[in-house]
């Protein structure tokens, strides 16, 4: 299998139309769409576009930590999404794969190592960079921080965008005006992100996903 379309994410145009060239060489993709930010890629993917693989920055403008990740997973799947990021320690590298990610390539890497990350991901594989222990990172006692990320892949795309509010300090009045949906349904929505995460309020909601963030995974990695 070989794949012939992809969508990139990335906030940088120079850096995407690098990695666009290198995937029509490397990978044979015939065709790429791009986008500079989480939201443009979901929109596209909500008007119809369907890659047959993602390629996803972690460090967007509009996601905060690996719940960009998840949330592009819950609407691509059973697409592969390869992480290409410049935050390539091993903590981070695991935390994506343990996240869903299909593959990490960091982001300068040369032509070659993309080329073998596309090879290994079109034949179903998952890919990590060299020296990275792949299955020892699956197989690792859980941390809090991959607890967060698997309570996080538990909420919907809708869910995941209210938390994102909420993290920002909305109340929901102005979530259902942002959203433009009633804020009775806001507070179901609220209701049901606090189920699925295990926590009792609002603040302890801001834990979890803050606990998903680059912060959390860089302290742990120090």
């Amino acid at each position: 299998m070989t794949f012939n379309t992809a969508l990139i994410v990335d906030d940088h145009p120079l850096f995407l139309d690098a990695l666009s060239m290198t995937l029509q060489t490397v990978a044979g993709i015939r065709k790429v769409e791009t986008a500079e930010h989480l939201e443009a890629a979901l929109e596209k993917i909500g008007a119809g576009l369907r890659p047959e693989v993602v390629v996803l920055d972690l460090n967007l403008p509009d996601v905060n930590g690996l719940d960009g990740l998840i949330r592009l997973q819950k609407v691509v799947a059973p697409i592969p999404i390869v992480v290409v990021s410049s935050m390539a320690d091993h903590r981070m590298i695991a935390s994506t794969i343990r996240a869903g990610a299909s593959g990490f390539v960091p982001k300068h890497s040369q032509r070659e190592v993309f080329r073998a990350a596309f090879e290994a991901i079109a034949r179903g594989e998952r890919y990590v960079p060299e020296g990275v222990p792949l299955d020892n990172n699956a197989s690792s006692p859980a941390t809090d921080q991959d607890e967060a990320i698997s309570r996080m892949s538990r909420l919907t795309r809708q869910q995941a965008k209210i938390l994102q509010l909420i993290c920002e300090g909305k109340l929901n009045k102005q979530i259902a005006y942002d959203l433009s949906i009633a804020e009775t349904t806001v507070k179901a929505h609220v209701t049901a992100i606090m189920r699925k995460l295990g926590v009792q309020s609002r603040t302890q909601a801001v834990l979890i996903a803050k606990e998903a963030s680059f912060a959390s995974v860089l302290q742990d990695s120090q």
